[in-house]
């Protein structure tokens, strides 16, 4: 795994905003990749100032978005039996998509949002978003939604460490369990708020 994660690192070192783009459509396409591995040596590069925030910010957004879509369209036409059968060859644990569709069953299509934010299920949650078909419009904006501060946080978590950028990766689960807390506790200030 240390040989695949530096390999991925120089990929990105090589290929910038491309190997961002390619490495988190992998990861939210279900191939198991640490977002806090792409996006903090991503937030690293921004702060040796060999990479723009908003650049990698748009980058990580396209690939997240293009894995997610790939992911639901490959739920929605080849259904749970298909990704059983066949996504051993790419990585993906049956316990994975199991942990994501009970998250799913759980809450719906809010599932997609929040999902973005935990481990493990962020990669798989677009499978049974596909399995159940749910419409696409509204998955693509959970979908978007859900990723957008995930990406900015974790991008500038990785510029605000600089050489100490892979602290992320040993914080990761942590960090998605404060981060969702938070998300949460906005949410629902803003809800109340908005009822007063």
């Amino acid at each position: 795994m240390e040989q695949i994660s530096q390999a991925f690192l120089t990929f990105i070192d090589s290929w910038g905003y491309l190997a961002v783009a390619i490495l988190m459509a992998m990861e939210n396409a279900c191939i198991p990749v640490p977002s806090e591995l792409i996006l903090g040596f991503a937030g690293y590069l921004v702060s040796a100032e060999r990479m723009t925030f908003t650049g990698a910010m748009i980058a990580g957004m396209i690939g997240g978005m293009a894995g997610s879509i790939f992911a639901y369209v490959v739920g929605a036409t080849g259904g749970r039996k298909f990704v059983d059968k066949y996504g051993k060859y790419f990585l993906i644990k049956k316990s994975h998509v199991d942990l994501a569709q009970n998250w799913f069953d759980k809450y719906g299509i809010r599932a997609v949002f929040f999902s973005r934010m935990l481990p493990i299920i962020r990669t798989f949650i677009s499978l049974p978003a596909g399995f159940a078909k749910v419409k696409f419009p509204p998955f693509l904006f959970y979908t978007f939604a859900g990723s957008l501060p995930w990406t900015a946080l974790i991008l500038y978590a990785g510029v605000l460490l600089g050489d100490n950028w892979e602290y992320l990766l040993e914080l990761g689960h942590k960090f998605s369990v404060a981060f969702i807390i938070v998300s949460i506790l906005i949410i629902a200030w803003l809800y109340f708020r908005k009822k007063k």
